[in-house]
């Protein structure tokens, strides 16, 4: 048995694994599903990656700027643990296909003025203030093995793939006392594939309104996360995932050219806390691709997919160097 395991940097990753795009967490131990349901049906359904290397992207991705003071508080510079975290995925954004994951997960936050590793993931910071920051963004899909997927049988199999690319983040709103925060984060990303010779598959962007709420429903130290995440990507990023050359075109799977365009909808909440030397999580997630520019592909069976995962990490060593953090 081939054993793929995925590693994400930081408790997010294993929560908003959902930004993830593409296919489905690697295959550790996993249980195939082929579902005829509502949720992963053909028909019609209302308009929509947690990812996840993570995760995962997730993903991720929530109006009138702030005119209050941006709350902040002391917390170490860097923190190290780690955690298991159980996922269902789809194979791919489309798929009625999805796997079953249980996974080791390190917990990796760093709080460094350029370089940060977070609930918001890993990356370079360029500039930065109460409202707007400029950083460096990454992402990560997952191989699929065309032999374990029905739709894709025959074709040649998807390689993992990574993203990176800036990414302008913007606090639209924050509540005058600490505790709610909406954000518009608009990533946009080139994606190679990771092989021997890597292969550049084109561009996405996938602009999020996210919205944070501490100590939801009067819960101290619970977090909730949402966030709606349109997507967009070229022709060779459709292309890599739904299109089918004439060579692997079957009675049953015609031919079919992707084009550019609008790549549907992701929809996600997440929950978490940080306990004194524990943190807790999951998340769930909604991906309709209704309108999608390749949802006529023969590769896409299902216009809705449900992803879902829970995590818990322990946290065994911290930074003695306090940094100030802001809300």
């Amino acid at each position: 048995m081939r054993t793929r395991m995925t590693i994400p940097a930081s408790p997010s990753a294993a929560v908003y694994l959902a930004t993830v795009h593409g296919a489905s967490p690697p295959r550790g131990e996993p249980t195939r599903h082929a579902k005829d349901s509502i949720a992963n049906s053909s028909g019609p359904l209302p308009p929509t990656t947690l990812t996840p290397w993570a995760a995962a992207l997730a993903t991720g991705c929530l109006l009138g700027l702030a005119a209050s003071l941006v709350q902040a508080e002391e917390k170490p510079l860097w923190e190290v643990g780690v955690g298991v975290t159980s996922l269902i995925f789809p194979d791919y954004r489309g798929s009625d296909q999805s796997l079953n994951h249980v996974l080791p997960i390190p917990y990796i936050v760093y709080r460094g003025e350029f370089l940060k590793a977070d609930r918001d993931g890993i990356r370079s910071i360029f500039f930065d203030n109460d409202n707007i920051e400029i950083n460096l963004s990454a992402g990560a899909s997952f191989p699929v093995d065309s032999k374990d997927n029905n739709a894709r049988a025959g074709m040649p199999d998807l390689k993992p793939t990574v993203e990176l690319g800036p990414a302008l983040d913007a606090v639209l709103w924050r509540s005058a006392e600490p505790g709610m925060k909406l954000m518009l984060r608009m990533p946009v990303r080139a994606a190679f594939t990771v092989e021997r010779s890597p292969e550049y598959i084109g561009w996405l962007f996938s602009p999020k309104l996210n919205l944070d709420i501490d100590n939801v429903g009067g819960m101290p130290g619970w977090t909730l996360g949402m966030f709606v995440s349109p997507l967009f990507g070229d022709r060779r990023f459709h292309d890599y995932y739904y299109s089918v050359a004439p060579a692997y075109a079957t009675p049953t799977r015609p031919a079919f050219d992707a084009r550019a365009g609008y790549g549907g909808t992701e929809f996600l909440a997440a929950l978490w806390k940080r306990f004194a030397t524990v943190w807790v999580g999951g998340f769930v997630r909604y991906d309709n691709l209704a309108g999608a520019a390749f949802v006529d592909s023969p590769l896409v069976r299902a216009r809705g997919n449900f992803a879902g995962g829970i995590a818990v990490s322990w946290i065994f060593a911290e930074s003695s160097e306090r940094v100030e953090v802001k809300d």
